[in-house]
């Protein structure tokens, strides 16, 4: 997998020049608000699951809105309360919508133009709030007032890696806690995951999330899903009742993520036992299987899970324990 280290960038209707386009995680952490990163498929002839990203987009500015507004307006902002949005609000679905898809207009046409055959564009989409255009009540004024969001669009090369080959499989590490307000995708969490990936083993390629070092949550940039063996199961001849589907619930404090969801979705139309349970690190020899899914990745095999770096728990080298008499 690969993504060109430069891209394209639409903020409020401007495209910045390309040559001075910073990386887009050096992007996202100079800038609060929510946002949903998706890409192109088939030789970038069509957007995957746009219309799922903007629901989720417009339900994470909502949430950031009604929970914790330095995370939409930016740190160090002083706000009046804010009169909170409603769940499911079709007001502002309609207008991040329409705001996303204005910008989408202006940028993807030079991206493409951009692009070499068999390349997909990556499209990371951040919407922020603008305190210094609010309306008069001090609240978005969404029937009114479109300036007070900023939609900026960031568009880079992707290269999918092949599925299925050998040493393209994950390789994931149990590292850290679990995300605060983590029902929403915010820009921050690129700064907030830094320290983390100190704790990376050599071959990591993602970083998985558990808040007791047993029931695993989700992965730092990726939801996490196993195929479980029963306990109870002492049939002779497995079937696909022998095994369920688990991934983490969202009240457990994990994003929902596009393709976490249609996995569900998957599993419940062909009739694949599944549950939404945080898979247990302590039963992993019931795991016949582990897959990463991101919106960039889709779905990816896991190679590897490993649940202690060096001989000691992650979270021993977050607190500070001591190892071999030395401080860590």
């Amino acid at each position: 997998m690969t993504t060109a280290p430069l891209g394209f960038l639409l903020t409020n209707g401007v495209v910045s020049d390309p040559s001075t386009t910073p990386p887009v995680t050096t992007f996202l952490e100079a800038h609060p608000g929510a946002y949903t990163t998706s890409r192109t498929h088939n030789n970038a002839s069509l957007l995957l699951f746009w219309e799922r990203h903007l629901k989720r987009l417009a339900e994470s500015v909502r949430i950031l809105y009604n929970a914790n507004t330095q995370l939409l307006f930016g740190p160090n902002k002083t706000l009046v309360p804010l009169p909170s949005l409603a769940a499911e609000s079709l007001l502002l679905r309609s207008r991040v919508g329409d705001l996303v898809n204005d910008s989408m207009n202006k940028v993807l046409p030079v991206a493409l133009e951009g692009r070499s055959d068999g390349e997909e564009l990556s499209i990371t989409t951040l919407v922020s709030g603008n305190l210094g255009r609010l309306g008069e009540s001090g609240d978005l004024e969404l029937d009114r007032n479109d300036e007070a969001l900023d939609v900026s669009i960031y568009v880079g090369i992707y290269v999918p890696p092949v599925f299925g080959v050998r040493g393209n499989g994950a390789q994931l590490a149990v590292v850290g806690r679990g995300r605060d307000v983590a029902a929403a995708k915010y820009s921050d969490w690129v700064r907030i995951r830094k320290p983390l990936e100190r704790l990376r083993p050599p071959s990591g390629t993602e970083l998985l999330l558990s808040n007791d070092g047993d029931r695993i949550l989700e992965g730092s940039v990726s939801n996490f899903f196993v195929v479980c063996r029963k306990e109870d199961n002492e049939a002779k001849e497995q079937t696909i009742d022998c095994f369920e589907v688990q991934t983490a619930p969202i009240s457990d404090g994990v994003l929902p993520g596009i393709i976490r969801q249609l996995v569900i979705e998957v599993c419940l139309s062909k009739g694949i036992p599944f549950r939404e349970v945080a898979p247990l690190w302590s039963e992993h020899e019931f795991w016949e299987e582990a897959f990463i899914t991101s919106s960039l990745r889709l779905m990816q095999h896991a190679e590897t899970v490993c649940s202690k770096f060096m001989g000691i728990t992650a979270w021993q080298l977050l607190e500070g324990y001591i190892m071999e008499g030395e401080a860590v």
